[in-house]
Parts: C-alpha cells; structure tokens; sequence
C-alpha cells in the first residue's frame, strides 16, 4: 500500500463586518478605556452587548457602563500560545464578569501559571497602549486584590465612533486525505487524472471519496479519466482571494464546474486562455500543466464544438 499522504494547510481571511449602534459604542468604549453593556428585559447586563434580547428578542438599546474589576467564573490554561493570541508566554483563557455585568466576557488573564488562577479569582483590565476600537484594546486581565473598580460615569456618547472592523480569521491543521485522495494525488504528479468506480452503481467519482454517497459501498477499483472535460457551471470572480504566488491571479476570472471525460462527478478549477465573458456552459477544455506543478494550474478551451446539454445535464 502506499505511503498516506500528510500535510500542513492554513485557511486564512480578513472578516470585515459593519457595526450597529450597540457595537459600535462598545467598540468605541473599548478605545476609551470605557466597558459598555446593554440592558436586557429582564435587567441584566449583557457585557459584551448584543443587539437582541436573547430571551425574548426585542431590540436593546439601553447601554450601561460597568467597571474594569471583576470576578473570573471559569478558566482554562493555554500553555502553548498560538501566534495571534493576546500573549505570547502561557495565559489562561477566563471568563470575568465584570462588576455590574450579568454575564461573563471571554479574554486572557495574564498569571504566572495555572496555580496562580481559580475560579472566583478577582481582576482587573489591562488596557493596550495603543488603542483603535477593537476587543484587543482589552490587553488581558491581570489578577486583582484592590477596591472594586468604578465605571468611569461615560454617558456613551462617542466622538469619531467606530463604524466597521476587519478581523483576521485563520484556521491552521494536519490534513491526511486518506487512502482514495492519496491514489489520486499520486497519479497527479505522473500527470493522470484517476478516479473510483462505486461496484454497484458504477458511478466513477472524481476525486476519490473512497466510498459511494449514493450505495454507501466502498471503492477500489482505480480509472482514469479525461484529461479533456466539459464547463458544468462556473462562476466570475471579483474579488482577490490572496496575496500569495499561487493565488496572485488577476480578476475577474472564471472558476468552474468541469466534468471530466469518463466522471460521474464535477470537478471545480480556474478556467484561462479564454476571456471571463466568452465561459459558457458546455464549453469543452483541457488541463494546463507548469512545468513544476503537481496538479493543473487551470484549464483552457480545445476547441471542440461545445457538448451537449443532454451529455453534462445530470452533473449539474
């Protein structure tokens, strides 16, 4: 059997979300050393504030202010801090209601180890120094034995407030494709293009799954398919996914369905040597290799007559 295939893949994007007026003063208290919740129906505080009551869904607007001291009610020790986190040396993740808040805001507590945190544990806030209208304005919380800590008496009301924010989102994981995906990239780098055919309804699927969604049986049996396939469905993108030499193409260009000659199942890949506008469903094309790479960079038109719709229909 050959070696199973491992490898390091990241997901990584910026989140770019706009603000309601809740958020908005929170995030614009947070740059002003200034906590704020909202006041539920039934007279909690809500830190961080939400827009909706969560009991009973009616609109909140009332915003309190609450102190910078509290009291952690359930911990967690990270030992291995991932980078992006709010420290870089071990912390504990908490939960700290602050003092006039009903619920409880999630962020780090900076502690010599986990000896040193318990639930129950007083705190205070650590501002950043520098501070722009974000949740890491809020350095961490540090362990505190003082006098409960006064709101600062802030009415909410903001100069310059903060309307929007972009927050980086990455997702860093092992993946093991597993003995099917494995046939399948190998035959990649010999420049074949396999799929697996379901023994009872002999569907050839492409990539691999190493079982049949539709019998639920397993598959072995290995068959080649294409090189040559047929536009299904496509897409016009606008917007750059990356920055990154492999992902640094110009837009607008077409992604796509590609049903492969021989496949029961669509594959998706960029579409060039075509302008956007000229992909159409039914367009015949082929795969287009560099001379390093381990998978088709994109595929380009043949310029057979197009297939008909009858021939790809199921595919959809």
């Amino acid at each position: 059997m050959p070696e199973i295939l491992k490898a390091p893949l990241a997901v990584e994007f910026p989140f770019t979300r706009s603000l309601g007026p809740v958020q908005s003063a929170f995030l614009s208290g947070l740059r002003d050393r200034v906590v704020l919740g909202v006041r539920a129906r039934d007279g909690r505080v809500l830190v961080p504030p939400v827009e909706y009551d969560p009991v009973t869904a009616d609109e909140l607007a009332d915003l309190v202010e609450v102190a910078p001291t509290g009291t952690v009610t359930t911990w967690a020790w990270n030992p291995s801090p991932r980078p992006g986190q709010p420290l870089t040396a071990p912390f504990a993740w908490v939960l700290v209601r602050l003092d006039g808040a009903g619920t409880a805001l999630l962020h780090a507590l900076d502690a010599p180890g986990p000896d040193a945190v318990r639930t129950g544990l007083r705190v205070r806030i650590r501002w950043a120094a520098e501070r722009h209208g974000a949740i890491t304005d809020i350095a961490c919380f540090e362990p505190y034995g003082g006098a409960p800590g006064r709101p600062t008496g802030h009415g909410g009301e903001f100069a310059d407030p903060v309307t929007g924010i972009v927050a980086p989102a990455r997702l860093d994981y092992a993946y093991t494709p597993g003995r099917a995906q494995t046939a399948f990239l190998t035959a990649l780098t010999g420049r074949r293009i396999t799929g697996e055919r379901c023994p009872s309804c002999r569907k050839v699927y492409v990539p691999p799954r190493g079982a049949c969604p539709t019998c639920g049986l397993a598959t072995a049996e290995q068959v080649e398919v294409g090189p040559r396939g047929t536009v299904t469905t496509y897409c016009i993108v606008n917007i750059k996914a990356s920055h990154t030499a492999n992902l640094d193409i110009e837009v607008p260009y077409v992604y796509a369905h590609i049903a492969l000659d021989g496949a029961d199942l669509a594959l998706h890949g960029r579409i060039g040597g075509i302008p956007y506008d000229e992909v159409r469903m039914g367009l015949r094309v082929e795969p287009v290799w560099t001379p390093d790479s381990r998978y088709p960079d994109h595929y380009r038109p043949t310029g057979e007559p197009d297939a008909d719709y009858d021939t790809y229909k199921e595919l959809l």
